[in-house]
């Protein structure tokens, strides 16, 4: 990007943005936009963030669409990020739902679900539970989605490099759940990967997954208007099944929709449950 981003640039881009993902950029991000996008703009021969929107408005849903989108959506993940949601599953939800007895699969849902981390980390604290409690939950599905292909990619082939490996995921779960790769990295074992079922998905688009018993979206609300928020929300709550439970991100909250979902106070750590 040879020019800087004008401010009538910054505000159309923005616009694009949240009318083809959601996202609402703050003000002065244009550093962010330009070192995400600069690698684009040189590879179609490009000189300023005017020409990639003209370019986008007459390409219409193209494949340069998905590479814009995908760049500015992309972010690094953790295993067992924020560790409340995973304690809580480990000691409040596994155990209720399998208590319950029911002749269904659990399903779970990992909404904005990256390269894999967080999906593949829930799947290895049901392996664990499925240790400690021999023929409990026996049959558990999670879909994990993201609006971005390549990081899918990643996620689907489930290998990851020792820098990722590292982030978050303790010594012993690498040994239990990985196994060294030809490449040089590490390999999840076959009963983590075949737990999770990875799909492409947009968040402002409709939802054709089915129901869902916990459905974890975590850190990605921040990004929308507080609209577009409680519409996702709003239509999250239609895909759980009845007492089914909403886990947030650790700086995020309902705000609102008190008629849909009830707080569940878990300390530490806060949960929504499905009315």
């Amino acid at each position: 990007m040879k020019a800087d981003i004008t401010p009538q640039e910054y505000e159309a881009f923005k616009t694009f943005l949240q009318d083809a993902c959601g996202i609402l950029l703050g003000e002065n991000k244009q550093y962010l936009v330009k070192s995400r996008l600069r690698r684009i703009l040189e590879e179609n021969q490009l000189t300023t963030l005017g020409e990639l929107l003209d370019r986008l408005k007459r390409s219409g849903r193209s494949n340069l669409r998905e590479v814009v989108i995908d760049a500015m959506t992309t972010n690094e993940t953790l295993w067992f990020r924020d560790n409340h949601p995973f304690r809580i599953l480990q000691d409040k939800l596994l155990p209720e739902f399998a208590e319950r007895q029911s002749l269904q699969p659990l399903r779970m849902w990992s909404a904005a679900s990256s390269t894999g981390q967080e999906p593949y980390s829930v799947a290895m604290i049901i392996e664990e539970f499925r240790r400690q409690r021999p023929g409990k939950l026996r049959d558990v599905k999670i879909t994990a989605t993201d609006i971005s292909k390549s990081v899918l990619e990643v996620a689907r082939k489930g290998e990851y490099e020792m820098i990722a490996i590292g982030r978050g995921l303790s010594p012993d779960r690498q040994k239990q759940f990985f196994t060294p790769s030809p490449s040089g990295g590490w390999q999840i074992r076959p009963q983590i990967k075949s737990m999770v079922e990875f799909k492409e998905l947009n968040l402002l688009d409709r939802y054709m997954l089915g129901k869902f018993d916990v459905v974890l979206c975590r850190n990605v609300l921040i990004y929308f208007s507080a609209d577009l928020k409680k519409d996702i929300l709003t239509r999250i709550h239609a895909t759980l099944n009845p007492g089914g439970y909403l886990i947030l991100g650790a700086s995020e909250s309902l705000n609102g929709l008190p008629h849909l979902y009830e707080m569940v106070q878990c300390h530490p750590g806060i949960i929504y449950r499905k009315k």
